[in-house]
């Protein structure tokens, strides 16, 4: 079932859109916009960087913000989530600097090496080939070029476990069913963050794709983490 929902990812995302980062920053208490700003701050500054899942462009904004790179070349599966954050860029006056393309990160219309860094925030966990979109990923970057992916994952710390539980299982679902009125993309986000590997068994992955000095550090006792790597 949970790969079916991920062949349809883009018009799940579509549905949602409207209220995504209303829902983000609620139920997060604001925590994922310092989430974003450190996960740019370990970007080296470059010319063209590659935002995959762009979504409402939320890490793009910041990567501009920080001066981290000249230009961000977007790419996402939903319409609806792009024009979210076009308006977004718009009204930041960013529209100069960010781009939006419409396609699956699983075959990205770029040419090998094109970009000099690729970014990820929240949507690795969404492909349904992770390591098809991985090596992607290697693909379009230059050599020497670094790959930076932001993704939920899961506390080692029993205790704060069992609270992210109750939160994923029954707070999530309930509170973007209210806001978002769909019934079913909270309860779908909550499974996915489940049945998704993190931490070793994520940089494993990463390392199969290619990629060489691979590290992760935890963010929030661990409920997000942030993976980098060198192509």
């Amino acid at each position: 079932m949970l790969d079916e929902r991920k062949k349809n990812i883009g018009h799940l995302f579509d549905g949602i859109a409207g209220t995504y980062d209303t829902l983000n920053h609620l139920l997060s208490l604001n925590i994922d916009k310092s989430w974003r700003r450190k996960t740019i701050a370990m970007l080296t500054p470059c010319k063209q960087l590659l935002d995959v899942a762009i979504g409402t462009a939320d890490l793009a904004i910041e990567a501009v913000r920080q001066q981290k790179a000249e230009y961000v070349q977007g790419l996402d599966l939903s319409p609806e989530m792009m024009r979210v954050g076009k308006q977004k860029v718009e009204r930041d006056g960013m529209a100069q600097r960010i781009g939006f393309d419409l396609g699956s990160a699983l075959e990205m219309p770029y040419a090998d090496g094109a970009y000099d860094a690729v970014t990820c925030a929240y949507g690795v966990r969404n492909f349904s080939d992770v390591d098809k979109g991985l090596s992607e990923f290697f693909r379009v970057l230059r050599p020497g070029g670094e790959l930076l992916i932001l993704e939920f994952s899961y506390p080692a710390n029993p205790v704060v476990r069992f609270f992210y539980d109750i939160f994923f299982s029954h707070v999530l679902p309930v509170v973007g069913r209210v806001i978002s009125n769909d019934k079913d993309a909270y309860s779908y986000l909550n499974k996915s963050v489940k049945d998704f590997y993190w931490g070793e068994e994520m940089a494993r992955h990463i390392e199969a794709a290619g990629f060489h000095d691979v590290t992760f550090r935890p963010l929030t006792f661990g409920i997000t983490t942030i993976y980098k790597a060198i192509r």
